[in-house]
């Protein structure tokens, strides 16, 4: 098993990149002053985001031809790991942004935390921006390092953590705008979550499974769920939750009008281990008990 380079405090982290601490829960770290060094998996207790200088191609970085090429941003919450074991030595080089869920504790920040869902992103879903882009990360981690540079009073931690979210929300403006410049691929795996759905459907793994569910759709298609979440909403209008339940739905109405299957049986046939509970999910979506859109359909 590969071993596991653990940084546990911000200031390991930057001795580890010849960088001065500056405040012991955040640090924006210039990578390129850092020691070359061998390719390894790294785990960190706080968050990360990586502004890398985009190499298309690389496929760890997912870029493709429509993307813009001047800057990737990665981004990884505590506990998440990177990285690969390899030989060869590497200069790091680009900027890290690197906070500990204590400086945001109590913040409004702590409390939309779960707002920003890029931080559970696989890497190849990679935000990729453009030189103005660039220019707006580069200007807030400016600030931020120009308060930890400067003299603490009372104002530095509000202005630290305003900044980190004023940050964080242009992110999620830039990755809406690269959702856009995706629609062709957008389009394809929206064309292939539904026949994946009805493949799945159409199967007797419903029986075996159960429902089909957001996770696994997502890894069927080799999305993170968040990210495929993200991407549905973004194109569909609806969660992707909702998206399957409005399925599952469409697949009920057309067995109970094309059969006289027992309500229990089609239940069954979709995932559902107790009628009852699909006779409730139905109403809820349709207005109707199973048994009164069938005599509606009928009449």
């Amino acid at each position: 098993m590969d071993s596991i380079i653990r940084f546990d405090t911000i200031a390991g982290y930057n001795a580890f990149n010849n960088q001065e601490t500056f405040h012991p829960l955040i640090s924006v770290v210039d990578l390129d002053r850092a020691d070359p060094r061998q390719h390894r998996r790294l785990s960190y207790d706080f968050y990360v985001v990586f502004l890398k200088k985009s190499i298309c191609g690389d496929l760890r970085y997912g870029c493709n031809n429509y993307d813009y090429q001047e800057g990737t941003l990665i981004f990884l919450a505590p506990g998440q790991v990177i990285g690969s074991t390899r030989d060869e030595y590497y200069q790091p080089q680009g900027y890290a942004l690197v906070f500990h869920p204590d400086l945001i504790h109590g913040t409004s920040l702590s409390r939309h935390m779960s707002d920003y869902t890029f931080f559970s992103y696989e890497i190849h879903e990679a935000l990729h921006v453009s030189e103005p882009e660039r220019q707006i990360i580069l200007d807030c981690f400016s600030k931020i390092e120009y308060e930890l540079k400067n003299t603490a009073d009372k104002h530095s931690k509000k202005l630290i953590v305003a900044n980190i979210e004023l940050f964080l929300d242009y992110c999620i403006r830039f990755y809406e705008r690269q959702f856009s410049t995706r629609n062709n691929a957008h389009r394809s795996i929206i064309e292939k979550f539904e026949d994946l759905l009805n493949d799945y459907l159409s199967s007797e793994k419903p029986q075996v499974l159960g429902s089909p569910t957001v996770a696994y759709c997502a890894s069927q298609l080799h999305l993170s769920t968040n990210y495929f979440g993200d991407l549905i909403k973004k194109e569909t209008g609806k969660s992707a939750q909702e998206y399957i339940q409005l399925k599952i739905i469409e697949v009920a109405k057309k067995k109970i009008t094309a059969s006289d299957k027992l309500v229990s049986e089609i239940a069954y046939e979709l995932g559902f281990r107790y009628s009852q509970h699909f006779s409730r999910f139905f109403k809820q979506h349709t207005g109707q008990s199973p048994n009164e859109y069938r005599a509606q359909s009928q009449s």
